[in-house]
């Protein structure tokens, strides 16, 4: 299936996301936006400075709410004004180091959150599509160097992880016991450190690397032979919505969780980032200051079930991903091309990108 011809799908369909003012959400939001979809946004106010949400012009077409899907009432409110057919559940507390400091904060957002979309869920009288976004941090991890596949066991040592596992275990039970054979059709998706222009959020290794540069003081990191399955965020989103579309053309395609991330020989460490960082002439001294916090060395998802009944294939592989996204903050620091523009141009470039 071509990538164009996903896009082309959404055309004047209804779309509820969830979390849309968030790094994630405004590229998905752009892209709804693109197709010529009819899209309500239901999320918190953005939470950086500056704002990739704040920093884009959306067509009419795009509803923005400013809710909290820790309030049911409102919640539902908001996704019945929207009467969607399709669902992309991307409102979370996404961060580990943050996790650690508000664990309630992170719980009742991402367990709780998710619990109240599968209420309304459950009240609902018309056939819908819901994708559930997680993280690749839901497996046990015990640092053995494989893979994880969608079977694995689940786990989580920091707070994060153990909120998006808890999500996932709730989102199961939910399936199995009230969306059998139903109008209602849920997966998740399970995917993570995506990169991509527009990211401000705090702790993460390439806002940081940029923010050094700008502030021009050295990076601090903490773990450089950590490995992660870093991507460009057009690849998951582009996942989702073809599992979005699966679920539509056949709903017994719900069969449990998915991952999205990159070709497994593709993965990168830190030290590889801060590599090709020193390449482009944005990084200065580095200091590495180590968390007494638990976080996981090494991340490795499997994508061969998404390969095999979404025919998803990565498009750029981590080399390329890292080098569009340092483009795209050098370009937007400039402030001679606005991020309209840069994500348009991105967006260009991937569909257009011949494997």
């Amino acid at each position: 299936m071509e990538l164009k011809d996903v896009l082309n799908f959404y055309k004047g369909k209804r779309v509820f996301v969830t979390g849309h003012t968030g790094f994630k959400g405004s590229w998905l939001l752009y892209l709804l936006d693109l197709a010529g979809a009819k899209v309500t946004g239901y999320s918190l106010t953005p939470n950086t400075v500056p704002s990739l949400f704040n920093s884009i012009n959306y067509s009419d077409n795009i509803i923005s709410v400013i809710g909290d899907i820790r309030d049911p009432d409102n919640f539902r409110s908001a996704f019945n004004e929207c009467k969607p057919e399709f669902v992309f559940h991307m409102a979370a507390q996404p961060l580990v180091l943050e996790s650690y400091k508000n664990p309630k904060e992170t719980f009742d957002t991402n367990f709780t959150g998710t619990l109240n979309l599968l209420e309304i869920l459950k009240e609902y009288h018309q056939k819908v599509q819901a994708v559930f976004i997680t993280t690749d941090k839901v497996y046990e991890n015990l640092e053995i160097g494989f893979p994880f596949v969608e079977t694995d066991k689940l786990g989580g040592k920091d707070p994060y992880s153990a909120s998006k596992a808890a999500s996932e275990i709730l989102i199961d039970s939910y399936v199995k016991s009230f969306f059998k054979d139903s109008h209602v059709s849920i997966a998740s998706a399970r995917a993570g450190n995506v990169i991509g222009g527009g990211d401000w959020s705090e702790n993460r290794l390439i806002p940081d690397i940029i923010r050094a540069k700008i502030a021009d003081e050295p990076l601090i990191i903490r773990s450089p032979k950590a490995v992660r399955p870093w991507q460009h965020v057009l690849e998951p989103l582009f996942g989702y919505l073809k599992l979005a579309k699966g679920l539509y053309d056949n709903p017994k395609l719900n069969i449990g969780p998915w991952n999205f991330g990159p070709e497994n020989k593709d993965i990168k460490k830190v030290e590889d980032i801060i590599h090709i960082a020193r390449k482009f002439g944005i990084l200065g001294d580095v200091v590495i200051k180590e968390s007494s916090l638990i976080e996981a060395e090494c991340l490795m998802l499997n994508i061969t079930k998404a390969k095999q009944r979404l025919n998803f294939r990565p498009i750029w592989n981590s080399k390329e991903a890292i080098e569009k996204t340092f483009n795209w903050y050098l370009n937007y620091n400039k402030g001679s091309i606005n991020a309209n523009k840069l994500i348009e141009s991105d967006i260009k470039a991937y569909l257009n990108t011949l494997h």
